[in-house]
């Protein structure tokens, strides 16, 4: 029960952080009909969990009790990134006709998301001395 507790708590934190992020990236972004604030969070998300993915598989990781692993990997994490944002944006570009930055959305998303959390991954691994 405690460690569905640290992840329900990890989740509500991870969704107002999705929310105050996305929302800066979308008011600083120039092309405001490109969703910008979902992107930026899903790279940031990959980048972060690519780093303590790596840093859980150390032994400064290996200390961390599952309950707090869980609440930040699946709570946090979780909250924070959301596929399914970038899924009905993605939609909703093709339903408007801009299937060009429908594409550079599917693109960009996947992309950056797998080098974020490559690079997350590998700068976590020089961190921990994996």
């Amino acid at each position: 029960m405690q460690t569905l507790l640290y992840i329900a708590l990890g989740g509500a934190a991870g969704s107002i952080a999705r929310w105050w992020l996305a929302g800066l990236a979308q008011r600083l972004s120039p092309a405001g009909a490109f969703p910008a604030g979902t992107l930026v969070v899903n790279v940031a998300g990959c980048l972060v969990i690519g780093l303590l993915g790596a840093f859980f598989a150390s032994p400064s990781g290996l200390r961390v009790r599952d309950p707090h692993r869980l609440a930040v990997m699946v709570g946090l994490l979780g909250g924070f990134t959301t596929f399914s944002s970038y899924a009905y944006e993605t939609l909703q570009l093709t339903d408007d006709g801009a299937w060009l930055r429908a594409g550079a959305n599917i693109l960009l998303s996947n992309a950056l998301g797998l080098t974020a959390a490559l690079l997350g991954y590998r700068l976590g691994q020089r961190l921990f001395g994996l």
